[in-house]
């Protein structure tokens, strides 16, 4: 099993920064990926960012790409999110996801197995 649990939401004005982090433990070989999901209130979930944490590949949504860093500390068990250039519609309950698969790099959440309870961001204009 693994269990995740995510920290570093707040609340935080159109332009600043926020970084989340996701604390990882139980069986390594099940969480080879790791993402970040997020679910504002009447929109489907969508995918943020993915790292494949044995090379560090990471995978980006063209929504946060060149303003949200994915990151993976393997010694700590963490992934952070590191976002910056917030803006307003990034506003949204952000969620820690694992899996493990052969394959490529993704942001099908069906690929993910485990995941946390979610961290509140928000962000005003």
């Amino acid at each position: 099993q693994v269990q995740l649990v995510e920290s570093g939401g707040g609340s935080v004005q159109a332009g600043g920064s926020l970084r989340l982090s996701c604390a990882a433990s139980g069986d390594t070989n099940r969480r080879n990926f790791m993402a970040w999901f997020r679910q504002a209130p009447g929109k489907e979930r969508e995918g943020v960012a993915s790292i494949y944490t044995g090379t560090s590949l990471t995978y980006y949504a063209a929504s946060v790409k060149g303003r949200f860093t994915i990151s993976a500390e393997n010694a700590k068990n963490t992934v952070y999110l590191q976002m910056n250039s917030l803006k307003p519609e990034d506003t949204a309950m952000y969620y820690c996801a694992a899996g493990s698969w052969y394959g490529s790099i993704s942001l099908d959440s069906r690929k993910y197995t485990y995941w946390g309870q979610g961290t509140q961001v928000t962000v005003s204009s």
